[in-house]
């Protein structure tokens, strides 16, 4: 098990970044999709809590078989997908992603919000802990993002929104802007095989770092297109956009339904908007080509060096801020 926090400031006030944040999931997740991979959402629900009172569940699949190499798909089952799990009592939530085809590997993401520089060292626990958990700040607009996704428009070293005048963030923005809030997400990433477990949980956070940043310069980036949202219409475009994904994924049903019955409290954490991650596989999962394949032998999983980018199988964007909506 390897855990960390992460801390990402964002130009906005908490209860803008609800909004913002379900906006942003929604559009990326739908230019991710396609014919056949993509976001089923399977459940959709209000649901109360004894502790944390009346939230949203929601369960969603993330379907990535297509993306998997021609010797993977010859051993994994056709349908190969990540469950994902929410409990949203925003600004306080949980989300778990657990994979169908690797029962060892889970994922979990306990989330705050608050309307400060992520000066919070105890957000999570008053108790002091046994070991010290890294801490690792993510600068929306000075960290490097994977080339593969870095676009002009969305560079917050350059842009300015028209609605709000913020931007452009210029070097220690965060000491000087207001409005600023924090994101803050506690990781917790396990991958129960030994000898390949430390490598997994490690390029598993590398992968979840690059995901957070993206994801959260998106959200700034696009303010322009949802600053002007009340919670309702930001529920109609999530909703409208999640029967639009099924329909492009075209496995799915094309209607989406979301009970008005709240759900009676059951065991499980409380969650929160999802953190887009796109449907991109890992690169830890593939087969040297040089390697001489026997007939009678299994193929073998590799891992190759954290520094390489040249793999045939790329971790997808799933781990999700979950995009559930809030409750009246």
């Amino acid at each position: 098990m390897l855990m960390k926090e992460y801390r990402i400031c964002m130009p906005l006030t908490v209860e803008e970044y609800r909004i913002g944040q379900l906006y942003m999931i929604s559009k990326h997740s739908h230019e991710q999709s396609e014919r056949g991979e993509g976001v089923e959402v399977v459940q959709n629900e209000p649901y109360d809590d004894p502790e944390h009172g009346s939230g949203q569940f929601t369960e969603k699949r993330i379907y990535l078989n297509n993306k998997l190499p021609s010797w993977a798909r010859a051993v994994v089952p056709k349908i190969f997908y990540v469950t994902e799990k929410a409990w949203n009592y925003y600004p306080y939530t949980i989300t778990e992603y657990t994979c169908s085809f690797l029962p060892k590997f889970s994922i979990h993401i306990e989330s705050k919000y608050e309307d400060n520089k992520g000066s919070n060292d105890n957000i999570f626990s008053s108790e002091p802990k046994e070991e010290e958990t890294e801490v690792c700040t993510v600068d929306i607009a000075y960290d490097e993002i994977p080339e593969r996704h870095y676009k002009d428009s969305e560079d917050l070293r350059y842009f300015k929104s028209k609605k709000t005048n913020r931007g452009v963030l210029q070097e220690g923005w965060i000491d000087s802007q207001e409005p600023i809030m924090c994101s803050y997400k506690l990781v917790t990433v396990k991958f129960e095989v030994w000898g390949l477990q430390t490598r997994v949980e490690q390029y598993v956070h590398k992968v979840i770092r690059d995901v957070l940043l993206l994801g959260h310069r998106q959200a700034f980036a696009w303010v322009d297109e949802w600053i002007e949202m009340t919670m309702e219409e930001v529920r109609e475009y999530e909703r409208a956009t999640q029967e639009a994904t099924n329909l492009k994924i075209g496995s799915f049903p094309p209607a989406i339904s979301i009970s008005e019955t709240p759900l009676v409290a059951r065991s499980g954490p409380s969650s929160a908007p999802s953190t887009p991650f796109s449907t991109e596989a890992p690169e830890f999962l593939s087969v040297p080509k040089e390697r001489p394949r026997k007939k009678s032998a299994p193929e073998t999983l590799t891992l190759p060096d954290p520094g390489r980018r040249d793999s045939l199988f790329k971790l997808p964007n799933f781990f999700s801020w979950n995009s559930s909506p809030q409750p009246e």
